[in-house]
């Protein structure tokens, strides 16, 4: 198996970049949470992936964020090696309008405003695509692979 290194990098900065954006935190403001000083450049690129982490830095982020850096790195590893066809989930959006995690909310009024647009004999279902998800995890304050892995626990659970 070979390993895309540039994508790696830049699905692991965007996965730094979100936990960090999930707790409202500027770069400058988890640069002072660090144990060592780096500048907001070398931080920048991290998150942007145009910069390889060592692993001691990456443990260091993580610890920063409040987070495991093994959790990070499965999340990544989902992202890049995920059994994901081309991109796209199928979201049950029946399910999605009964679940009641407040994280969801805004993806609950989308998905009720899909609902009331199908005819009665369409099923409440969608396919949506990466960059869907990415942005509909960016409003519910999500990694991509968090609401990917909420909506799989809700298919998983809904009655076949």
């Amino acid at each position: 198996m070979q390993i895309d290194t540039a994508a790696y990098q830049r699905v692991l900065g965007d996965e730094l970049r979100s936990l960090r954006k999930q707790r409202g935190w500027t770069r400058k403001e988890l640069n002072r949470r660090l144990q060592s000083e780096i500048s907001l450049q070398t931080l920048a690129t991290y998150e942007l992936g145009t910069r390889q982490c060592s692993v001691v830095r990456l443990v260091e982020i993580c610890v920063a964020l409040g987070v495991p850096a093994h959790q990070v790195l499965a999340r990544v590893h989902d992202r890049v090696f995920g059994d994901a066809p081309a991109g796209h989930l199928s979201v049950d959006l029946a399910a999605v309008v009964a679940d009641t995690r407040p994280q969801l909310l805004p993806l609950r009024r989308w998905a009720q405003g899909r609902l009331h647009q199908l005819s009665p004999d369409q099923a409440p279902e969608v396919h949506l695509d990466l960059p869907a998800l990415e942005y509909m995890a960016q409003l519910c304050r999500l990694s991509t692979v968090d609401l990917i892995r909420t909506l799989r626990e809700l298919d998983d659970h809904r009655p076949r």
